[in-house]
């Protein structure tokens, strides 16, 4: 039987982490990977213990983006399959109900790094080189990057960083904004569980509706000023702010990891 090309473990309390497991292929995404994960990511969800989630690559290598061999020799029915499935993928990891932080050590090229813009949080290490192949590849980004990406670090920088392709290093990519963290390279999952865990902390719906509006921003103030007052009507009458109070005047640490 084929070694799994996912391993699932969880490295602190209340955090998952899924690892890309292809050392060979320097963890480089294909079919079985992305197949994997969206299940991993299912079973996931059904788990209320599980509040935050790192992704990550084995052998100290988050990931080398797609795997080009498995792109050559596609009909276009078969291409949009393919973008089908990393799509689906995509959904999964933008719409789940986890806080992800993405641990990218090593090598984070192409998809990989459309996949680690979905989550929450990106750690890099000051060695990091992060790299955007798709223009020198003949195709345009992918993984939802043309989105996330000026999200992340405005439209100019990412225009730069797509045209010129890398690589960008760690503390460059803390500069712009692309990481929110940089460290030393041997303590890049180390961070990025530690962050993972104190996000696991966090009040889960508050921050996933404090997200979302964030990634879909309103129109105009009046849209909203009519979107916070419903975020807040529900959370003024849930159990994340009753906790919250009675931690404040407890003068203790709130604890919503049981909500």
């Amino acid at each position: 039987m084929a070694d799994p090309v996912i391993l699932v473990d969880r490295p602190a309390a209340h955090v998952a982490r899924l690892l890309i497991n292809r050392p060979d292929k320097r963890n480089a995404i294909d079919h079985a990977v992305r197949q994997q994960m969206a299940a991993a990511l299912s079973a996931l969800a059904g788990d209320p213990d599980i509040r935050a989630l790192v992704l990550g690559g084995v052998a100290g290598v988050f990931s080398a983006g797609g795997d080009l061999p498995s792109m050559k020799g596609l009909d276009e029915a078969g291409a949009r399959a393919r973008m089908a499935h990393i799509h689906g993928l995509c959904r999964q990891i933008a719409e789940a109900s986890l806080a992800i932080v993405s641990a990218v050590e090593g090598i984070g090229a192409g998809g990989a790094i459309g996949l680690a813009l979905l989550g929450d949080e990106i750690v890099v290490g000051e060695g990091t080189r992060i790299l955007f192949p798709f223009l020198r590849l003949g195709l345009t980004p992918d993984w939802g990057q043309l989105l996330t990406l000026p999200r992340r670090v405005g439209l100019p920088a990412a225009r730069r960083l797509l045209i010129g392709g890398g690589p960008v290093d760690g503390a460059e990519a803390f500069r712009i904004g692309l990481a929110d963290e940089v460290t030393a390279d041997g303590q890049v999952m180390t961070r990025a569980i530690e962050r993972a865990s104190a996000l696991a902390q966090l009040p889960r719906d508050a921050l996933l509706r404090m997200n979302r509006r964030l990634e879909m921003p309103s129109a105009t103030l009046s849209d909203e000023l009519a979107r916070e007052a419903d975020d807040q009507a529900r959370c003024l009458t849930g159990a994340e702010f009753n906790e919250g109070y009675e931690a404040f005047l407890a003068r203790r640490t709130p604890d919503f990891s049981h909500l």
